[in-house]
């Protein structure tokens, strides 16, 4: 028998190394031809590398948190007789949390989204000896969302009797195998190794935080008309037209805005010391994720409709969610938008998502008594949490950007006229 050495592949973009984030199988596993044997993460995405060849596992080199570089010795296998290795595996399909993120962000530390749910648990102590069941060999046929559930829960997916049709591992058989293989702790204490996403996320947040002088900037909004608004378009429009929030119409509102203060829709080339002045506006959507914080791209924003933005927002966010955004959907956004939803709370400060220049975000709208027209009335309040790069948009500039879009919310009608250029 020969043996095949499978290099770490050139995932494009310049990447020179890449971090192991979990593997799928271990010396001694017999696995098959594009069978799933690790995942990585650059510092572009996380991508699932399959396998070249099929064999068995001889050695592999790394552990989840270690970085292997481009064309470095990764996994090598001993071949069957008569299979014959492969000179160059394909290069594996990428998908990107994230964000990327995101802005960077959370919202924001990076062009690339960033991930803020709990790290993975691929990298905590073994889990404790397997089931009866005998382990299983070759292909472990899964969802990719049962994969992500396994290793969060420590589940180590060849131990595991698949009850679906030809032996397909489901989730029921996950909630069967966690208490079996639930990890003993000695103490009160766990020790989780920062690794993947998480590891990403929190490099992209400290250089965004380190190299951007924020500055933050609040405002209180009445969308009491907004929300008078946003009833009746729910009302009036089909039920399986999907239910609209506040973010499509503050996006619609803000590539308006955007007409007039040209320098927030900017990115920063540091390594040339360019601002890249963009006229159309790729809108960051800040979105929460069971894999962390991503943010897809709703492209060229000032050219659609309220129900195309909308609709826009909900596929990318779905996308997200289901870790199926691509690649070319997770970056390129020239402003972001964050938004915590109901957890909003009065006032936030986003980091900005480098390298663009500002961020906007919703807080949570109320129902209080204010003066209007003066008289007391209970209006509804939301507050603005913006955040721009101090070295290049000036304090009256952002406090001018964010008055122009107060204004285009409290009256909600200015959402669809264009702005007015003087001659």
């Amino acid at each position: 028998m020969s043996q095949f050495t499978f290099k770490m592949p050139d995932l494009g973009e310049g990447t020179v190394d890449a971090e192991i984030v979990a593997w799928h199988t271990k010396p001694g596993d017999v696995v098959s031809e594009d069978q799933l044997i690790v995942e990585v993460m650059t510092d572009k995405a996380a991508v699932e590398v399959p396998a070249p060849v099929s064999g068995r596992v001889v050695s592999v080199t790394g552990a989840p948190g270690d970085k292997i570089a481009v064309g470095s010795p990764l996994i090598v296998f001993e071949l069957t007789d008569g299979a014959a290795a492969a000179p160059a595996a394909a290069t594996p399909a990428a998908t990107v949390p994230a964000a990327k993120p995101a802005a960077t962000p959370a919202p924001a530390a990076t062009a690339t989204p960033a991930k803020t749910t709990a790290p993975s648990m691929a990298s905590m102590p073994a889990a404790a000896a397997a089931p009866a069941t005998a382990a299983r060999q070759g292909r472990v046929m899964t969802s990719p969302a049962n994969r992500r559930r396994a290793r969060e829960a420590g589940i180590d997916l060849t131990t595991v009797a698949g009850s679906g049709p030809g032996g397909r591992i489901v989730r029921a058989d996950l909630q069967t195998a966690a208490p079996r293989q639930a990890v003993a702790h000695a103490a009160d204490t766990t020790e989780i190794k920062v690794i993947g996403l998480r590891r990403l996320i929190a490099e992209r947040m400290s250089e965004a935080k380190r190299n951007i002088p924020h500055f933050a900037y609040v405002e209180e909004v009445d969308v009491t008309e907004l929300e008078s608004l946003r009833m009746h378009l729910n009302h009036s429009r089909a039920k399986d037209a999907g239910s609209l929030s506040y973010l499509p119409l503050v996006v619609m509102a803000l590539t308006r805005v955007l007409e007039s203060f040209p320098q927030c829709n900017v990115l920063y080339d540091a390594a040339r010391g360019v601002l890249i002045r963009h006229r159309a506006v790729h809108v960051g959507i800040a979105t929460q994720t069971p894999d962390g914080l991503k943010v897809p791209v709703v492209r060229n924003a000032q050219a659609l409709g309220l129900w195309e933005v909308a609709a826009e927002i909900r596929r990318l966010a779905e996308r997200a969610r289901a870790n199926k955004a691509t690649r070319e959907e997770l970056v390129g956004s020239t402003i972001t938008v964050t938004s915590l939803g109901k957890l909003g709370g009065i006032a936030s400060t986003p980091i900005i998502n480098a390298p663009e220049v500002a961020i906007i975000g919703l807080n949570k709208a109320v129902e209080r008594p204010v003066v209007y027209q003066g008289t007391v009335a209970v209006r509804r309040i939301m507050n603005l949490s913006s955040s721009f790069d101090h070295r290049f948009v000036d304090g009256y500039d952002a406090a001018a950007m964010i008055q122009a879009l107060k204004e285009r919310l409290e009256h909600p009608a200015t959402i669809f006229i264009p702005t007015v250029k003087s001659p």
